[in-house]
């Protein structure tokens, strides 16, 4: 049994906020960074050159398997992350996270079919499972409640302006040396090197979680109190947090089916957009830009979504983002030329800026210290199961119709039926605001 003086002491220690862990927070922001450099380089290169690896054309439903490989396999290992760095620590789970990506280059360059991509891509979904999860959990850890917004703002702009300038990078790199020779250097140099500065400077941040629920615990947590769910045990398990969070509590479940329609919207995104645009007479450059857009837009806007959320509460952002994204993904086949297309790439991208930081924060809000890395995990695993769940049907919807633009129309139906659904079930979260 600790001592009350040890409990203050650690309480003292382990002081939460931007300022104060200032260093850290950097630290985290750069490994989030990375990783979104490796997921970003899949974003322009291979969808389009896609047939190079044996995938026939118009083969809509086979090209999108290495999506769905991806979000099985990422959901699963978000939520195993979350229980995971509760008990071996932060760190541990993102050092694991970047072994899991050595496979990735060497396995799209020797790729002899698609079938390699696909698995290929198993190992994305473990290094995104594991290393995203943990920049995400980090900063909560070491941040205070008021600035939840504007810390997950920061960590998906990071993230995401790297999706976009590593689709750009790749692009540009393709021409000059190869598709499968740029991948394979750009990804594994980003891996050695975001490994090697996790190892020597990121720190543990779990005590920093277990400070502040000891002063929960005992009273001396300032601030606005969160509105905490009734009834769950101070140490819940696995399956008591999973169903919390996805089925019995009508805001984390509303917050979840929002995470799986938006990244529905992100597979047509990542797949299907990059091939519309090629069919529609662009080059790997110009594709590049045009995803770059959607990204680094995505990424930059982040930082203001996020602390917007901090004034005005996470539920007004969170559905303006899922519908003016659906409207966005509706506009792509009305409009034609590149300007156009970098136009609406840019209003999706501020739609997915508006939405993305803004649920992450809301399931932290009501999270208890104790078994918030399991929430978000949870909530992680929903949403980027929504990228299998949207390669299977917007594959099934391109295939079916033999027609690309329709699969742009059924995701901004489902864009604008679950911004409806958040709006009526979800609760306002932000412990200032959600008395």
């Amino acid at each position: 049994m600790h001592s009350q003086t040890d409990v203050l002491a650690a309480e003292a220690l382990y002081i939460r906020g931007i300022r104060a862990n200032l260093h850290q927070f950097i630290q985290q922001a750069i490994q989030v960074f990375f990783v979104g450099l490796v997921i970003g380089m899949e974003r322009n290169v291979l969808p389009v050159l896609s047939q190079d690896f044996g995938v026939p054309k118009g083969s809509f439903l086979y090209l999108t398997s290495f999506v769905a490989s991806f979000g099985f396999v990422k959901g699963m290992l978000n939520f195993y992350a979350g229980r995971l760095s509760e008990r071996i620590g932060r760190k541990k789970v993102l050092l694991l996270g970047w072994l899991g990506a050595v496979p990735i280059p060497f396995m799209i360059l020797y790729a002899p079919n698609w079938g390699w991509v696909v698995a290929a891509n198993i190992f994305l979904g473990v290094n995104q499972g594991f290393a995203w999860s943990m920049t995400v959990t980090s900063k909560v850890d070491i941040t205070k409640a008021e600035q939840r917004g504007f810390a997950t703002g920061v960590n998906e702009f990071a993230g995401y302006a790297a999706v976009g300038m590593g689709g750009l990078a790749t692009g540009y790199l393709a021409q000059l040396y190869g598709p499968r020779e740029a991948l394979f250097g750009f990804t594994l140099v980003v891996i050695m090197l975001a490994a090697s500065i996790a190892l020597l400077f990121v720190k543990e941040t779990l005590p920093w979680a277990k400070a502040e629920s000891s002063q929960h615990a005992n009273g001396t947590y300032s601030g606005h109190q969160p509105r905490f769910p009734q009834g769950v045990s101070a140490h819940p398990g696995t399956w008591e947090i999973f169903t919390l969070v996805s089925f019995r509590h009508p805001t984390f479940s509303a917050l979840c089916q929002a995470g799986v329609t938006n990244k529905i919207a992100d597979a047509l995104l990542w797949v299907l957009f990059p091939v519309f645009l090629h069919d529609k007479g662009l080059g790997l450059v110009q594709i590049g830009w045009v995803t770059a857009v959607y990204g680094m837009v995505w990424g930059a806007s982040q930082l203001a979504t996020g602390a917007l959320s901090d004034v005005i509460g996470r539920k007004k952002p969170i559905v303006a983002g899922l519908w003016l994204l659906g409207m966005g993904i509706a506009s792509v086949p009305l409009v034609h030329g590149i300007t156009a297309w970098t136009i609406v790439a840019a209003v999706m991208g501020i739609g997915m800026a508006l939405l993305y930081p803004n649920i992450i924060a809301s399931v932290a809000d009501i999270s208890h210290p104790n078994w918030r890395s399991s929430a978000l995990g949870t909530y992680r695993y929903w949403r980027d199961t929504g990228y299998a769940i949207g390669a299977i049907a917007l594959g099934l919807v391109a295939q079916w119709s033999g027609n690309i633009e329709k699969a742009f129309w059924f995701t901004a139906i489902v864009l604008g039926v679950s911004g409806l659904y958040l709006a009526m079930q979800a609760e306002e979260t932000h412990p200032k605001l959600s008395r």
